[in-house]
């Protein structure tokens, strides 16, 4: 339950003095719907103004504070232009006060012969001074204009002033809370107190210090819950699946495992025979062979009497898993089943029941499988795939499908840098598989102007004259699943009119399952030339004759999904090309993203790469729900505070008593303030 304490700060914005609901709605698209969301939306920057008696020269380009007296308005002429106040200040300087709507305010904020304070950005246009949208302080408000004033992120019709207001509301609200650094780490940094950072940071943005421990304190609080989780699991006594290693003799593979293969299997392995649950991340680049490792660790655990669960992060990627098993187990006598949303009436209660009597080995799905009316009459192991769909809350669902937690296996194609390893991860061990199969052929990869777009569609016909199968992936056009699937289906309806309706295929994310099953069915027989899709074929879609990836608009994406989209491509023996299509409006930012993807395919550089050009909130182009969210804290402050944060919550729970002592108590309203109050519940001290 949460400490009294912080109740202030989890109250609705709603209950500040003048926040009525236009306010709160335009607070929310900000995120900020309690007061603590506004505590922790801090200034981004400072503007810093000069108090002068009247404009000269030397003050151009700055943010000025002037007294002025209006004596003129020209009105625009048509609805378009500006309105335009003419003022003079103390020395007769003409200077024309600029607004681009809502002249009734400027009007009535500006009376003809009555001086009033403005502020704003003083500029030369042409031979005439002029600000635009300068800040007026009218005759009632009575107080002087701030030499310096911190700047807030803004939404349409939200001012730095009134957000300004409202977090000097917020900070009035905010208590003083007992100290969670270890005494020792605090000094050392000088960090003050957290109300005095907190409050020191909305007034003074430019300095470091305070926004600095902020940001240690959101690390901290994710170090020591995940630590919790692990201490919690490491007591909780699972079952030993040693296996005797039968049903993997008689798996009939066609190639050999690699050495990191190998290496990974008897780490697994390891795990599994001890009776505290595994709690075990496989990192492995696109194509490293994971799903096979999966497959012998599932197999480890029927030898052993228990059943395993997979979990998919799509429909597509579940069915695909399931096909595969079926054709691998069912000649060894290893029964397989689906569970997805679509397993409905008879079907589903035969999975239901194959389940609580044990008779299903393995059962793969999507969520649907951790659903609370599913049963296992003894689950030993649970492997979720692609991670990034699947927090740490989720993780902690999992302990109550099983008399004894499960041994639990977490997946994920997208190699994750070392950092966000500890932060998102640090409850786990890892292990990587660094090693591609052999007879892989490198995907070419080109970035492409879509200016050339033409030359693209001719090349995708050549490719297909000569029974070639190619992916074509559409931007995102903003986070909405409608307007991608808008992009896509205007992309298909363009590639019909050139190769035939019958020939191109379309998937998005608004289809119904059984309408993309049937498309990608069709694609993996050949059956159709093309597949536009958006990036719901980002993960696990396996189509070995496909060798062209067409990414349009691929300066949208982030590093990691572009790695993952042409990962898509490559898994035949065939040569294969990913062509990145670019926007002619490139940042920097993009351009060093489109070299990087050009230049290397190693998946572990380009995570890194990621972290550093995006931050640790977007590692996978657009936030996942599973995802840990830092508010304050920068991907050079993850990097930075990440291990310091983990050690001082080690010295928490291995020398100052863990929750229950008095720094346990301060750490405790952290977690909450934090919202990663479930760890709490984990310690039973606590």
């Amino acid at each position: 339950m949460r400490p009294d304490v912080l109740n202030p700060l989890f109250a609705e914005v709603d209950t500040l003095p003048g926040v009525g609901p236009q306010v709160a709605k335009l607070l929310k698209r900000l995120d900020i719907t309690r007061v603590v969301d506004l505590l922790y939306h801090l200034p981004t920057g400072v503007i810093e103004r000069v108090r002068a008696r009247a404009a000269t020269g030397n003050l151009l380009g700055c943010n000025v504070i002037l007294d002025l007296t209006p004596f003129q308005t020209r009105e625009p002429r048509s609805g378009r232009g500006p309105m335009r106040v003419f003022a003079s200040d103390a020395d007769g300087n003409s200077i024309s006060l600029i607004y681009f709507n809502n002249p009734g305010w400027a009007k009535k904020s500006l009376p003809m012969g009555e001086k009033r304070t403005v502020a704003g950005k003083l500029e030369a246009y042409g031979d005439e001074w002029q600000i635009i949208h300068p800040e007026v302080l009218t005759a009632d408000k009575g107080s002087e204009l701030s030499i310096r004033e911190p700047v807030y992120g803004l939404t349409e019709g939200l001012t730095n002033k009134r957000l300004r207001e409202l977090a000097v509301m917020a900070l009035e609200r905010a208590p003083e809370l007992p100290e969670w650094i270890e005494p020792s780490l605090a000094a050392r940094e000088a960090w003050r107190p957290w109300r005095a950072a907190i409050a020191e940071a909305h007034r003074d943005p430019g300095t470091d210090d305070p926004r600095r421990r902020l940001a240690y304190d959101e690390v901290f609080a994710n170090q020591l819950a995940l630590l919790l989780l692990r201490q919690a699991s490491r007591r909780n006594r699972g079952v030993a699946l040693a296996g005797d290693g039968k049903l993997i003799g008689k798996l009939k593979l066609p190639y050999h495992l690699t050495g990191a293969q190998r290496r990974v299997v008897e780490e697994i392995r390891g795990d599994m025979a001890q009776t505290a649950p595994m709690l075990r991340l496989l990192q492995g680049d696109v194509g490293s062979g994971k799903t096979l490792v999966a497959l012998m660790s599932m197999l480890t655990a029927i030898e052993s009497g228990a059943q395993a669960a997979l979990l998919a992060p799509t429909e597509i990627l579940a069915r695909q898993h399931h096909a595969t098993l079926l054709k691998q187990l069912d000649s060894i006598g290893v029964r397989v089943a689906i569970l997805t949303g679509r397993e409905k009436g008879k079907a589903r209660e035969s999975v239901l029941m194959g389940l609580a009597d044990g008779s299903i080995d393995i059962l793969v799905g999507t969520h649907a499988i951790f659903q609370e009316k599913v049963g296992y009459k003894n689950l030993g192991l649970a492997i979720i795939d692609e991670q990034h769909r699947f927090g740490v809350s989720q993780r902690l669902l999992l302990a109550s499908k099983a008399e004894k937690p499960p041994h639990l296996l977490v997946m994920t194609a997208t190699p994750i840098p070392r950092t966000l390893t500890l932060t998102q991860y640090g409850e786990m061990d890892v292990s990587r598989i660094d090693e591609m199969p052999p007879g892989r052929t490198p995907v070419e990869t080109r970035v492409i102007s879509e200016e050339r777009l033409s030359e693209v569609v001719d090349g995708l016909g050549r490719h297909h004259a000569l029974g070639g199968q190619a992916y074509w992936v559409c931007p995102l056009v903003e986070e909405s699943e409608k307007s991608d699937a808008a992009a896509a289906e205007e992309r298909a309806r363009i590639l019909r009119l050139r190769f035939g309706d019958d020939k191109v295929g379309l998937v998005h994310g608004r289809m119904k399952g059984p309408e993309k099953d049937a498309v990608m069915a069709r694609f993996a027989a050949n059956e159709l030339a093309v597949l536009v899709a958006t990036t719901v074929i980002e993960v696990g879609v396996d189509v070995p004759n496909a060798t062209l990836m067409i990414v349009e608009g691929a300066e949208r994406f982030g590093l990691a999904q572009l790695h993952q989209l042409r990962g898509r491509v490559g898994r035949g023996t065939g040569k294969s090309t990913c062509l990145l299509i670019r926007g002619q409006n490139l940042t920097e930012v993009g351009r060093a993203r489109l070299g990087l993807m050009r230049e290397t395919s190693d998946g572990f550089r380009i995570a890194e790469e990621d972290l550093r050009l995006r931050g640790p909130g977007e590692i996978l182009g657009t936030r996942q729900s599973g995802e840990v969210a830092f508010r304050v804290a920068t991907a050079q402050d993850v990097e930075e505070l990440a291990q310091i944060a983990q050690d001082d919550a080690l010295i928490l729970l291995d020398r100052d008593g863990g929750l229950a002592g008095p720094r346990g108590q301060a750490a405790r309203i952290c977690l909450y303030l934090f919202e990663r109050d479930q760890a709490v519940g984990l310690i039973r001290s606590g």
